[in-house]
C-alpha cells in the first residue's frame, strides 16, 4: 500500500505514518496529518523529513542532531515531496539538507547530521523524580468529555499515549515547566532511525504548550476554548544515547522566555531507567487571542 492509498487510515500506526514512497533519486513522497484544523502537525513533518534524510546515508550511521524551520502551515490534504541534498559524505559524519514542498513551494527545511557510533567517556545528569505513568490519569478521558468535537478531530491521541505529571506551574520568577510521559500505541522493530523518528514526532506534542503554561495548560487539559495561537517556528533535537521509543519516556520541559509573540522551550527525553536520550529546543509562535490585536505579517 502506498501513502497515497493509505492517507485516510483510521488506525494511526506510527510505522505507517512515518513511511515514505521513493519517487526518484533522493526524492520521497508522504502525507502528514493535521495538528490543528487546516495545519500540518509539525512533529509529523519533522519526523518524515528525518526519515527521508536517513534513507540516503549508510545503515550504520545514526542521527545525532537535527534543526528544522517551519516556513508555512502546510495543507494536510496535499502530498508532500521531500528533496534531500547530500551536503557532505565523510568517513564518520554525514550531513543532509531536506526541503519539504507542497505544490512546488517549500513549507519546511531540515538540516540533519549523522555519525558512526564510537566509544568514549559517558557523563549525564540525573533524571527528575516523578510519579510512574501508571499512577497518573489519562488526559484523553478528560479531553473527550470536556471537548468531544475537538478530541474526535485530533489525530495524535490515536498514535501516542500521554501522562502529565501534576502541574509544576511556575518554578522560579519567569520560568514555567511541565513533565509528560509518552508511549506509542504499538511496539516497533529494532530500527534506530525509526525510533528517532518517533521521538521527533512526540517532541512537538507538548513543547509549544510549555511556553504558554502561564496562560493556559496543554490542550488536552483545558476546559474552555484556547486563549493562545501557537505554532512551531523552529525545532532542534540532539540525540545523545540509544533508546527505544516504543517504551514509556519522560519529556521534562521548561520555558524561561516568552516575548515578542514568541515562546522558547527546552526539554530532555529520559528513558524509564534514567538514560538521557535526547535534548530538544523549540521557538514557537505565541499570540494571545483574548488580548489586544497583533499586527498582521
Amino acid at each position: 500500500m502506498t501513502l497515497t492509498e493509505s492517507r485516510e487510515l483510521e488506525s494511526f500506526d506510527l510505522h505507517t505514518l512515518l513511511s515514505l514512497d521513493d519517487v526518484g533519486p533522493d526524492r520521497f513522497h508522504g502525507y502528514c496529518h493535521a495538528g490543528s484544523p487546516g495545519r500540518i502537525f509539525g512533529g509529523h513533518l519533522a519526523a518524515q523529513g528525518l526519515t527521508a534524510a536517513g534513507r540516503t546515508v549508510p545503515a550504520t550511521a545514526v542521527v545525532h542532531s537535527l534543526h528544522g524551520y517551519f516556513l508555512s502551515s502546510g495543507d494536510p490534504r496535499q502530498p508532500i515531496t521531500y528533496e534531500v541534498g547530500r551536503l557532505r559524505d565523510g568517513r564518520t559524519y554525514w550531513s543532509r539538507q531536506v526541503t519539504a514542498l507542497q505544490l512546488a513551494t517549500p513549507i519546511f527545511t531540515l538540516s540533519v547530521s549523522f555519525k558512526l557510533p564510537e566509544d568514549s567517556t559517558d557523563r549525564q545528569g540525573e533524571m527528575p523524580v516523578v510519579p510512574a505513568p501508571e499512577d497518573l490519569p489519562d488526559p484523553y478521558e478528560r479531553w473527550a468529555s470536556a471537548r468531544a468535537d475537538e478530541f474526535r478531530d485530533n489525530k495524535t491521541h490515536r498514535a501516542m499515549d500521554m501522562r502529565f505529571v501534576a502541574d509544576e506551574g511556575e518554578r522560579e520568577r519567569g520560568s514555567v515547566a511541565q513533565s509528560v510521559w509518552f508511549k506509542p500505541n504499538h511496539a516497533f522493530p529494532d530500527e534506530p532511525l525509526f525510533h528517532a523518528g518517533v521521538l521527533t514526532y512526540a517532541s512537538d506534542l507538548s513543547l509549544a504548550s510549555t511556553a504558554s503554561l502561564d496562560i493556559q495548560p496543554h490542550r488536552s487539559l483545558m476546559v474552555g476554548p484556547s486563549r493562545v495561537l501557537m505554532a512551531s517556528l523552529d525545532h532542534a533535537i540532539w540525540f545523545h544515547r540509544p533508546f527505544r521509543a516504543d517504551e514509556w519516556m519522560l519529556f521534562a520541559q521548561e520555558s524561561n522566555s516568552a516575548t515578542d509573540g514568541r515562546g522558547f522551550s527546552t526539554g530532555h527525553f529520559w528513558t524509564r531507567d534514567g538514560v538521557l536520550a535526547a535534548t530538544v529546543a523549540q521557538e514557537s509562535l505565541l499570540r494571545r487571542v483574548d488580548g489586544p490585536p497583533w499586527p498582521r505579517a
